[in-house]
């Protein structure tokens, strides 16, 4: 995959994925938008500045490094001179409506979006990744345990919603490519070599 722009690229893919999925099928009668968003946009108040509802966000709330992945992305940075950094994104996804029915509805179907593709590969991948034609990510429902959901909620600026917690990886920040000093041959001009005896 290519460098820093690999987060932004895998937010708008899941975006890009939910978008399609929910033109072929609405939750709800009224057409539901998908927006990526910020601490400040969750906001009760501010969600309109981003979204009309319904809506779905979808908030990375945490970056954490991939402890399958990073032992042999190491191995493949020695081999090729580039650094390789694995990671795993923690999304909240969030229903905004103006009933709890509706809310259920479009988690539900977000929901069944992602169960129908959990893998997100090649025309659903969004731009700017440098995504290489053999990657995906991966997309799986994270156990998260009611305490610590309730300690995200208690960082945000926003009482508890009724949110689903996602991961997404495997997303590989590349770093440059090592410039690689040439190899220096040494000759002596007008040696002959010694003959074994």
């Amino acid at each position: 995959m290519g460098g820093f722009a690999s987060i932004s690229a895998a937010g708008r893919s899941i975006q890009r994925l939910l978008q399609i999925r929910f033109a072929e099928q609405q939750p709800l009668a009224t057409a539901t938008s998908v927006a990526i968003a910020r601490t400040e946009d969750l906001d009760s108040n501010n969600i309109g500045n981003l979204v009309q509802r319904p809506a779905l966000t979808l908030f990375l709330y945490r970056v954490d490094f991939n402890k399958t992945m990073r032992a042999a992305w190491s191995a493949v940075g020695a081999a090729d001179g580039r650094s390789h950094l694995a990671l795993d994104l923690h999304f909240l996804l969030t229903a905004w409506a103006d009933a709890a029915e509706n809310e259920h509805r479009i988690l539900g179907r977000a929901m069944q979006v992602i169960e129908d593709t959990p893998i997100v590969s090649g025309p659903l991948l969004a731009g700017a990744g440098d995504w290489s034609p053999t990657e995906a990510l991966h997309l799986l429902l994270e156990e998260v345990d009611t305490e610590s959901l309730m300690r995200i909620f208690d960082s945000l600026p926003i009482d508890y919603r009724l949110s689903v917690p996602y991961i997404a990886r495997v997303v590989c920040i590349d770093g440059a490519p090592a410039t690689r000093e040439p190899d220096v041959v040494t000759a002596t001009i007008g040696a002959k070599p010694e003959l074994a005896t």
